[in-house]
């Protein structure tokens, strides 16, 4: 029986790829002059050992400010003030999007974190005599709870969804049954070699992680097997060009990001289930079952990935499998009585 609000699947038919290259827009902050600072900026950076999506991430935030300065007129760097950057503070919290919500504090917290490394570097550097923004308090984020988790039965009714008859579907049940098996990051399925699953040991190297860290996650038995028939009998067959990219797309070029989450989204549409997110919807189920079955939060920890345990913790608080069976048994209106023959009294 169909689940409710399941969309009916149907096989898209493949897209036909562009050719040429795509016209580039012009770059109507390239002639400003805090421009140049920003990319000095983040060459040091990457001279320094930070990772290319550390430093993409920045230039989203420090473009918005350096847009922000350009319909005021400031051109100069020293022209900026710790006045200046408090003003900016405040348009970002006043700020409506097109939708009329605000910005959140965390999407607050990403713009201003980046502008207090940005000008403690042009102090370092000396580019500027002092850093305004050495003061800037930043707005506390919010510890909120995942906004919605997956139950087991709705990962493996959307795990259910991928049929491997074709090779493309065999592919995204290796690739679903690989992200529920292991919590992996959006960004690190794509990052994956053929080398980095060891299949004997059942085991997934995580090279560069968040943070460039590397780490050691198993993946069990089930999706082993999955990934096992994948390389056997779908990857050669989808494959176009020589490349050591574990999973590859219909043109059989490695996966991108973008490619990961919308594969999971049309599944979970498939499967009936409408929540927001998509790929960090199997990391959170990832963690929460295997909490809710007596894992420790500390190997919790390591297998994510987080470099605080706090991080992790917020796991702690939607695991709460066994918190229900304790109140079922224990509170007085914990469990719905039924009237007995015995007990009934008699009219």
């Amino acid at each position: 029986m169909p689940r409710r609000g399941q969309r009916i699947k149907t096989r898209k038919a493949a897209a036909v790829k562009p050719s040429g290259p795509r016209t580039r827009r012009d770059d109507p902050l390239a002639a400003h002059p805090l421009t140049r600072y920003m990319h000095a900026h983040f060459e040091w950076m990457l001279t320094h050992g930070y990772s290319a999506d550390t430093v993409r991430a920045r230039r989203i935030a420090l473009r918005r400010f350096i847009g922000w300065c350009a319909e005021r007129d400031l051109n100069d760097v020293r022209a900026i003030t710790a006045p200046v950057l408090e003003r900016y503070q405040r348009h970002l919290f006043l700020y409506r999007k097109p939708d009329g919500q605000p910005l959140t504090l965390g999407s607050q917290h990403g713009c201003l974190a980046p502008l207090k490394t940005w000008f403690k570097w042009l102090v370092r550097e000396r580019h500027i005599a002092f850093n305004p923004a050495s003061e800037l308090q930043l707005p506390k984020q919010p510890k909120r709870l995942p906004r919605s988790l997956l139950a087991v039965a709705d990962v493996e009714a959307i795990l259910h969804e991928a049929e491997p008859a074709t090779p493309a579907g065999l592919r995204d049940r290796a690739m679903l049954e690989l992200l529920y098996a292991t919590g992996l990051r959006r960004m690190e399925v794509p990052a994956l070699a053929r080398y980095d699953v060891d299949l004997n040991r059942r085991l997934v190297f995580v090279r560069e992680g968040k943070g460039r860290k590397d780490r050691v996650v198993p993946m069990g038995e089930r999706a082993a097997a999955w990934l096992d028939k994948y390389l056997v009998e779908a990857r050669p067959q989808l494959l176009a060009a020589d490349t050591d990219a574990l999973f590859v797309t219909d043109y059989g070029e490695p996966i991108s990001p973008a490619w990961l989450a919308e594969k999971v989204k049309r599944y979970m549409a498939f499967a009936g289930i409408d929540r927001p997110g998509a790929t960090h919807l199997f990391r959170h189920a990832c963690a929460t079952h295997m909490l809710e079955n007596g894992a420790d939060i500390r190997y919790i920890q390591d297998m994510l990935g987080h470099a605080h345990l706090a991080t992790t913790e917020i796991y702690t608080h939607v695991a709460i499998d066994k918190l229900q069976r304790i109140h079922a048994a224990t509170h007085p209106a914990g469990r719905l009585e039924r009237r007995t023959a015995d007990t009934e009294v008699m009219p």
